[in-house]
C-alpha cells in the first residue's frame, strides 16, 4: 500500500502564550490525488501550509510528509526536505522581479541539488521551457523577457512551472488564483492539473472560492477540521 503524501495526527499548534490557533485529530492525503481545501479567512490555512511545508513546527502531534516526520527534524533538516520535494506555488507568486522567465523557473534548482540532479544541467533550460509551454507559455520570446513585463496570469504561470521544476512529489498552491476571474481560474487549474497527472504530482489547493471544489478529486473544509477554530 503507498505512503501517504500528507498525514497529520493529534496535532496542535499555538503561538508561544498564546491560545491554541490550530488543533485537527487527523488529515490524510493520498499520493496522486487532487484535493481542494477551503476555509474563510481566520480558519488556519496559513498555519496549516507552514506545518505541511516544514516552516513551522507543531506544539503537539505528528506531521508526516512523503512518509517523513517532519515533527522530528530540526529547522534546517525541514528546510532541505521541502526544497527537494514539495513545490509552492504562492499566492503573490514571490517571483524575483530582476530575473527573467526563465531565470526565475529555474531558480527552484538553485538550493535543492535531489531536483536538480533528475535534470542533466544541459537539459534544464529546455525543461523549464517545456514546463511553461506545458503552462500555456509557449512564445520563446517570452523566455529572456523580464518577469515584470508579463500580466498577472503570465505571472502565475511562471511560480507554477518554477514550482514543478524537477518534478517534486508534492504540490501546494495556496490561493494562486485570487486575482483571477473565474474562466482563467479553471483554465489555469486544468493546466496544473495536467502537469501534475503527468507526473504523479500530489496537489492540494488552497482556495476560500468554493466554485473550485467540484474540479478536484475530493474537498476539505479546513474550519470543520480546525476543532480550534
Amino acid at each position: 500500500m503507498p505512503l501517504a503524501a500528507i498525514d497529520l495526527e493529534h496535532v496542535k499548534f499555538s503561538w508561544p502564550g498564546a491560545p491554541t490557533l490550530l488543533e485537527i485529530e487527523r488529515l490524510k492525503v493520498e499520493r496522486g490525488e487532487r484535493v481542494f481545501l477551503r476555509g474563510p479567512s481566520g480558519s488556519g490555512k496559513s498555519t496549516l501550509l507552514g506545518l505541511i511545508g516544514g516552516v513551522l513546527a507543531p506544539s503537539a502531534g505528528s506531521v508526516r510528509v512523503l512518509d517523513q516526520p517532519l515533527h522530528d527534524m530540526s529547522a534546517a533538516q525541514r528546510d532541505r526536505f521541502r526544497g527537494e520535494h514539495v513545490g509552492f506555488v504562492f499566492q503573490m507568486f514571490n517571483l524575483v522581479p530582476y530575473l527573467s522567465v526563465r531565470e526565475n523557473v529555474l531558480l527552484a534548482l538553485r538550493f535543492a541539488p535531489a531536483r536538480a540532479a533528475r535534470i542533466p544541467h544541459p537539459e534544464r533550460s529546455a525543461e523549464a521551457g517545456r514546463l511553461l509551454a506545458a503552462m500555456g507559455l509557449a512564445d520563446p520570446a517570452l523566455l529572456d523577457r523580464p518577469v515584470t513585463q508579463l500580466s498577472i496570469g503570465q505571472q502565475q504561470r511562471v511560480a507554477a512551472a518554477r514550482a514543478l521544476l524537477g518534478g517534486p512529489e508534492l504540490l501546494v498552491a495556496d490561493e494562486p488564483t485570487s486575482a483571477l476571474d473565474h474562466d482563467a481560474r479553471e483554465a489555469f487549474l486544468q493546466l496544473l492539473m495536467r502537469e501534475c497527472a503527468a507526473h504523479g504530482t500530489t496537489l492540494l489547493f488552497v482556495s476560500h472560492d468554493p466554485t473550485l471544489g467540484a474540479l478536484f478529486d475530493r474537498e476539505l473544509r479546513l474550519d470543520e477540521l480546525n476543532t480550534a477554530t
